[in-house]
């Protein structure tokens, strides 16, 4: 009877004693490398890499901003918001960056320093500008620092700093890749999660000092950018700033 029972599920169970083990998930072979090598083709892949899309929060000069940004070498577009409750989206197309915000954003821009409240001539010069496109000009100071936000190169450079002896961490996942880690200093200078199937591009990163964590994903997915129609466009000669 013991064998005949055996014999009915063999279509379940491949002996008596249990079924196998499923065979391990093939991976890109990132574990068997050192921390040090798994960083390095992180950091490769991710600057072979045409496009990617970002989003989290980092600290930068005391703010801390919220990224949603879509990143590719000839642009950028997405949505940033501060800490201090501002939120505006930007468009890059090659070098022309554009800004587009609610009244409210560009009531507190205009507004004095000293002023407790936008004065009503602050509140209806801005709402000429909701829905709009603001053009800022690239010799405006804020320039340099808004269009930063849409720069692939310049966000990945910025995002993949560790600091402190290398370490391979633990396996994870992000979403439903799975990951190892690479940590710097035990994690205080940095944690970049690597996917371990496909292309090892770094799917999270941990900024040290508690100034950060960001997914990356779509890697290469490539999308368009657009320059806004032109009746969309507001020039805007004054500085701008990304709030606080």
């Amino acid at each position: 009877m013991a064998g005949a029972i055996c014999l009915g599920l063999s279509v379940l169970l491949t002996a008596c004693g249990g079924g196998e083990e499923k065979p391990a998930e093939k991976t890109n072979g990132m574990e068997k490398l050192s921390a040090a090598e798994i960083e390095k083709k992180a950091r490769n892949a991710a600057e072979a890499a045409d496009s990617v899309r970002l989003s989290g929060s980092i600290v930068s000069k005391g703010q801390t901003y919220r990224l949603e940004m879509r990143l590719k070498r000839g642009g950028g577009i997405g949505e940033v918001s501060t800490k201090g409750g501002d939120t505006f989206q930007l468009l890059r197309v090659k070098k022309d960056l554009y800004l587009k915000a609610n009244s409210e954003f560009w009531a507190h821009q205009e507004q004095e320093e000293d002023s407790a409240e936008p004065s009503k001539a602050d509140m209806t010069a801005a709402a000429k500008l909701e829905g709009m496109y603001v053009k800022v000009p690239d010799g405006d100071p804020a320039y340099e620092q808004l269009s930063g936000f849409t720069e692939m190169q310049v966000m990945l450079d910025g995002l993949l700093v560790m600091d402190g002896d290398r370490e391979t961490g633990e396996r994870g996942e992000v979403g439903t890749a799975r990951t190892i880690e690479v940590l710097a200093a035990d994690g205080k200078g940095g944690t970049i999660d690597v996917a371990l199937k496909g292309k090892p591009y770094p799917l999270r990163l941990e900024r040290g000092g508690d100034t950060g964590t960001v997914e990356l994903d779509d890697w290469n997915k490539g999308f368009t950018v657009r320059a806004p129609k032109k009746e969309q466009i507001v020039d805007y000669g004054k500085s701008i700033s990304a709030g606080g």
